[in-house]
């Protein structure tokens, strides 16, 4: 269901945070790859996309029929006007439905698509979104990383299929970690390179640059794709070539569990608690391994197994390491 409270909307949101990254076509076509027998039947939506100019709407129209789509739904935040950057100063989103009419004939230029006006903002929570959300199969887009919490919650709470691109950092929040460690999203293949972003955004030193029609990107360096579409990786075992030896794979002093510096220095002969970096996530065949919790010093709650000491966070020898994903072997 959605919200009962809209108290935070998307214009909020987008004032406070830079929340607008325009997504190339190149890193759409490159993860949805994976997931062509998906779709075969199914109707998409994509809920934060502008239909005249969105890169997810583009993909999913020219692969219509590729995809053996059944529909595809689209809506936008509070945009009256076909440019990359609205002001959000309407009152109305808009929404766009394709069914394949065209299919014997040229597609529709996305240019020159005349949207229907929706009777609300287009707020992904409203009721008049979700109740298109109601019609859909699986739901892809970029949604607004100050946002990503609720807009997955929603979909998960929802029974939807989903793949979106969210902030890295996203996996240790509680609400996304918590879904993770009980196999009911994971991620997806790659990391997106680059965004479109407004002209109001500042410039930073690194990972920004102009292009030749004077745009401004960035390229955020953490950006990956979050789903529950199953996907061959997930099920492919994480090659292990270590033995367990207690001098090179230290005990951490408030957990039973020891330390594991690098993913590919998992151990194939230990039975116990491990904690590995953030980035085991992106290999996790939950056949394989089960996540028991993750540690870090600013984070509470989600160990999974007791603290001696009381305190969180993974400590060895007093010090503060980086945080860490406990996982034990299966197998």
């Amino acid at each position: 269901m959605p919200s009962k409270s809209l108290n935070r909307s998307l214009h909020a949101a987008r004032a406070t945070k830079q929340d607008e990254f325009y997504t190339q076509l190149s890193d759409i076509e490159k993860e949805l790859v994976h997931y062509k027998r998906h779709f075969k039947n199914k109707t998409v939506l994509c809920n934060c996309d502008d239909p005249r100019v969105s890169n997810f709407f583009k993909y999913f129209l020219n692969n219509f029929e590729v995809l053996h789509l059944r529909k595809l739904l689209t809506t936008c935040y509070q945009n009256d006007k076909p440019d990359l950057f609205s002001q959000h100063k309407s009152p109305h989103g808009i929404y766009f439905e394709y069914s394949g009419e065209q299919k014997v004939h040229r597609l529709p230029d996305p240019a020159k698509i005349t949207p229907r006006e929706l009777s609300l903002d287009g707020d992904f929570r409203s009721e008049e979104c979700f109740s298109l959300l109601k019609q859909a199969d699986i739901v892809v887009t970029n949604p607004p990383f100050s946002l990503f919490r609720e807009y997955v919650t929603q979909l998960v709470e929802s029974g939807k299929r989903f793949l979106c691109i969210g902030n890295h950092n996203a996996l240790t929040y509680k609400e996304i970690f918590t879904l993770i460690r009980d196999d009911k999203i994971w991620l997806g293949y790659s990391h997106p390179v680059a965004f479109m972003v407004p002209a109001h955004y500042e410039m930073r030193e690194v990972r920004s640059w102009k292009d030749d029609q004077g745009n401004n990107w960035r390229s955020l360096g953490n950006a990956c794709w979050f789903t529950n579409l199953d996907i061959a990786k997930r099920h492919e075992d994480l090659p292990l070539f270590k033995k367990f030896d207690r001098k090179l794979y230290p005990k951490y002093d408030n957990y039973d569990a020891v330390e594991v510096a690098k993913v590919q220095d998992i151990p194939d002969d230990y039975s116990g608690v491990m904690g590995v970096p953030v980035t085991f996530l992106e290999k996790h065949n939950p056949d394989q391994f089960e996540i028991v919790g993750l540690i870090a010093g600013n984070i509470r709650g989600l160990a999974g197994i007791p603290s001696s000491t009381g305190k969180d966070g993974p400590y060895i020898n007093g010090k503060l390491k980086y945080g860490r994903i406990l996982i034990r072997r299966k197998r």
